[in-house]
């Protein structure tokens, strides 16, 4: 197994602690105490991704009967993560996994909880080779049946953009009609302050991750049916009853349907 070091901090353990998670280091805290010292808002964008995820599910299982999950560049599993909340709602939902950090890997055992009618898997595979991914999903998932890809705050993390929107395609191309694709992204043009804490950030020499301009997001959907109300700042998007008036942060997302 490959060694995890704790002496460095790491991106998805700083994400885990800013979601009030305990999968990481004194580290971990200093280098997201540091950011949040700069941008106090990232802990809100953190959770807000997060509980965008929730309520995106929630949609997929209650409005569009989707029982089949495949969620790339997982994280850490912290709380209501996708098993969680699909098999809440339908226990016999089915749920593919897939990251390729070897921290995620150790705490896999985490996320392959499930309910006795439905099954969670976990794949190791790289973000960067779709056609492995839906092979390796093909055997929990039944990939002729409608599934949703869930990409939350992955992209970033790519580089090259064009290779980000080819990473989209390659697996929404391996899914069949009335799939759908969950996706929300740090973004640009929302909050000067944040796009200057994690451009600052991003010249540390940890793993960077780049916000991109709301078409930019936007584009990952081409060719898909956006559900109402489109490509939005992650708050507005069908907000509970029960929230606070939902406030426009730097984290875009939406929710697309392959024809």
């Amino acid at each position: 197994m490959t060694e995890i070091d704790t002496s460095v901090p790491h991106s998805a353990r700083i994400w885990n602690y800013w979601l009030g998670g305990k999968d990481n280091y004194p580290v971990d805290e200093a280098a997201g105490d540091a950011y949040t010292a700069v941008y106090p808002g990232i802990v809100t964008i953190a959770r807000s991704s997060r509980a965008f995820l929730g309520r995106s599910i929630r949609y997929l299982v209650r409005e569009a009967g989707i029982r089949q999950f495949l969620d790339v560049g997982t994280g850490l599993p912290t709380v209501d993560n996708t098993h969680e909340v699909a098999q809440g709602l339908a226990p016999e939902s089915k749920i593919v996994y897939v990251d390729n950090d070897p921290l995620v890997l150790a705490h896999a055992r985490a996320l392959l909880t499930s309910t006795p009618e439905g099954v969670t898997a976990y794949e190791d595979l790289s973000l960067y080779e779709p056609e492995k991914i839906l092979e390796a999903a093909s055997r929990t998932l039944d990939l002729s049946r409608p599934t949703a890809l869930i990409l939350s705050g992955i992209l970033g993390h790519v580089t090259d953009y064009d290779q980000a929107r080819g990473i989209v395609r390659g697996l929404l191309a391996g899914l069949p009609s009335g799939s759908y694709l969950s996706l929300n992204e740090g973004s640009r043009g929302t909050d000067p302050a944040y796009e200057q804490a994690q451009d600052a950030y991003n010249e540390t020499g940890a793993v960077p991750y780049f916000l991109r301009p709301v078409d930019q997001i936007a584009a990952y959907f081409e060719g898909l049916e956006l559900v109402e109300p489109g490509i939005v700042s992650v708050p507005l998007w069908h907000p509970e009853p029960a929230d606070d008036e939902p406030r426009p942060i730097g984290q875009h997302g939406g929710l697309g349907r392959k024809p």
